[in-house]
């Protein structure tokens, strides 16, 4: 671990992970819970999609992909409210085409070293200076955001129709969401890679529920999951050279494994 924390790309991409990681957790318990959790894995792949034209013209990868990931939230939920075509569907239509564009586009640079994987599943290497310091304010934004509205949070994720007649503005709070939402996935979808990054989101809440009952027990459940699950895997990662996406999601998978063996126990019990 000393020798680990000794480089300095590895101290950016640990303070980085760690944001993005508890970001993405707490957010997701909302997103699980109202059934919106697929919307993080439509917006990795635009966000792919984004990034990969980003780097085919030069162009600064946050100044593109933020902005497009953005609007694709707010298009998703507003199709998924007034289009008759399901949401599900619709998620599938957006993330499929945008993964198909970001590999088309990728093809087409020829000369560099630009790797398809580094999208795909992340690379620590990733994260310079500027994007980690980029990464960390906006990050910080996101958890002060997530801290100011939990009260109207936790109203809109389980009762919106009383929510609705309590004078509270669901739509408005829930596109909140789906913002903040967007912001985690850009954030993190350069370390973690484009189809990886929606797993923080759907993971540690899962786990968190097949044992605790309650909103708040979930939501720090969730939290600790995403850290520890994270140290541990950037660690399994440093040490066994597989990329740093997979590695976390893998301990994310063996935490939900052992959530789900405790929940059988505790129901016999």
């Amino acid at each position: 671990m000393i020798e680990m924390l000794s480089y300095p790309f590895m101290q950016r991409a640990i303070i980085v992970g760690l944001l993005v990681s508890l970001s993405a957790s707490l957010l997701g318990v909302s997103l699980v819970l109202r059934r919106f959790s697929m919307i993080g894995d439509g917006l990795s792949h635009v966000g792919f999609g984004a990034l990969s034209i980003a780097s085919v013209l030069s162009l600064s990868p946050m100044a593109v992909t933020i902005p497009v990931v953005v609007a694709a939230a707010i298009l998703l939920l507003r199709l998924s409210e007034r289009s008759k075509v399901s949401s599900e569907s619709m998620i599938a239509l957006i993330s499929s085409s945008s993964l198909a564009i970001g590999v088309m586009a990728i093809s087409y640079i020829k000369g560099t070293n630009t790797d398809i994987n580094n999208f795909l599943f992340g690379s620590l290497l990733a994260v310079g200076k500027s994007d980690a310091v980029f990464s960390i304010i906006l990050s910080s934004l996101v958890l002060l955001a997530y801290v100011l509205l939990y009260p109207r949070l936790f109203s809109i994720t389980f009762d919106p129709s009383f929510s609705r007649a309590s004078g509270i503005k669901v739509e408005r709070y829930t596109l909140m969401l789906a913002i903040l939402s967007a912001l985690t996935i850009v954030l993190g979808m350069r370390m973690l890679g484009s189809l990886l990054i929606s797993a923080l989101i759907i993971f540690p809440p899962l786990s968190s529920m097949r044992v605790f009952k309650t909103y708040r027990q979930v939501t720090l459940s969730s939290a600790i999951i995403s850290i520890v699950s994270f140290l541990a895997g950037i660690t399994l990662s440093y040490q066994a050279g597989t990329p740093v996406g997979a590695s976390i999601v893998s301990i994310n998978l063996i935490v939900f494994i052992i959530f789900s063996i405790i929940r059988i126990i505790l129901k016999r019990n």
